[in-house]
């Protein structure tokens, strides 16, 4: 009866064996990116103090605009997409700051929607108690200077001066609204 279960034995091994060699060769793989392509946790993305003001962006009429249009002022830029749950939840409070900004500070949400202003304009339309002003990065690589985004939203936030101030991935609410104001007192 022990003989029986021997093949069942060396199964589940192999099994068990292919799934640890592919753990430690994921680890491997993540160590590296780690260590030498400078991708990876919090270090992701540009620096603090990084010149981003030559972020490019269209509007709605196709009017290009860049990061050093707004000098002078703290910009809030918040990369979404409309098929994102996170970044359908930060909306309210981006849009809300957005009515909100005058002189001191400009928020521009920036969607990444492979689809572009057809994905963008429908949503907009079928949620117009948002009142958003959205943007589109113009072209693959307008967002680079912000270093890799590899989740949304991604909220950046820059100062007068066109520098990266901060930046994070994810939606907690109140936390663009707080950094805003920890910016805007600092001259």
């Amino acid at each position: 009866m022990a003989e029986a279960y021997v093949p069942e034995f060396r199964w589940r091994m192999g099994v068990a064996a292919l799934l640890v060699g592919g753990g430690l060769l994921l680890g491997a793989v993540a160590l590296y990116r780690g260590l030498f392509a400078g991708g990876g946790g919090a270090n992701e993305g540009a620096a603090p103090g990084t010149d981003v003001s030559r972020v490019a962006f269209r509007d709605a009429e196709g009017n290009r605009h860049t990061l050093a249009d707004y000098r002078g002022r703290v910009v809030l830029v918040d990369v979404w997409a409309t098929w994102c749950p996170p970044c359908r939840r930060s909306l309210p409070e981006v849009a809300e700051l957005q009515k909100a900004a005058g002189e001191a500070y400009v928020v521009l949400p920036i969607s990444v929607d492979q689809g572009g202003w057809a994905d963008v304009k429908p949503f907009l339309a079928q949620n117009p108690q948002l009142g958003l002003t959205a943007y589109l990065p113009e072209g693959g690589k307008a967002l680079d200077a912000f270093g890799e985004i590899s989740g949304i939203p991604t909220t950046i936030l820059v100062d007068r001066h066109g520098r990266l101030v901060k930046r994070w991935s994810g939606y907690g609410e109140g936390l663009a609204r707080r950094a805003l104001d920890e910016a805007l007192r600092r001259r």
